[in-house]
């Protein structure tokens, strides 16, 4: 499995590139920045990460892209700026057909270092051991994009079977209610 793994941002949007399956060793393929520059407008920088994000996806060709799930922060302008990269990440592979996951900060972090509260710090150091770097990537958002996609080759199988036994769940009680509920009717 191939994923991108985007840490989404308008100054600096992070992204990492990893091959494997849960359960074997994994191999970074890629990592960089999308940067921006600050004093740009708006509409010219999420340009530019589209433009940066488009240029990954066509060298790398991943089969997934995972993005960090924007959270409520206290700065409302940060949040607004990552969210607004987030939406590009995701209309970018979804113009391309490829499966877009969103993962939480913590969950990411509790994949890769085991804690949900780890630092940047140990997040570095834990994906330059995965990956079996010679050091941490920098910046730290490069290395963050990284954990991403970690995270989402580790949680994806588990992931899709339980999405495949709810929808089978569903699909398996859909049938009695259905009959039941048109049982009444008149046409």
């Amino acid at each position: 499995m191939r994923v991108l793994g985007v840490d989404p941002g308008l100054t600096r949007c992070g992204v990492g590139v990893v091959d494997g399956v849960a359960g074997r060793p994994l191999t970074m393929v890629g990592v960089g920045v999308v940067r921006t520059p600050p004093d740009a407008e708006l509409s010219h920088r999420l340009l530019a990460v589209e433009q940066g994000l488009e240029q990954w996806l066509d060298e790398h060709q991943p089969e997934f892209v995972a993005v960090e799930r924007v959270f409520s922060q206290h700065n409302v302008s940060t949040v607004m700026g990552t969210a607004q990269a987030s939406a590009v990440a995701m209309l970018c592979a979804a113009r391309r057909g490829i499966p877009v996951a969103l993962h939480t900060p913590s969950e990411v972090k509790a994949a890769v270092t085991g804690t949900g509260r780890a630092d940047k710090a140990q997040v570095g150091a834990m994906v330059t051991r995965l990956l079996r770097l010679s050091a941490p990537p920098k910046p730290a958002d490069a290395a963050d994009a990284l954990a991403l996609a970690i995270c989402h080759i580790w949680r994806a199988p588990a992931q899709n079977r339980l999405q495949q036994a709810v929808a089978q769940h569903t699909a398996q009680n859909a049938g009695p209610r259905t009959a039941h509920a048109t049982k009444g009717r008149t046409a």
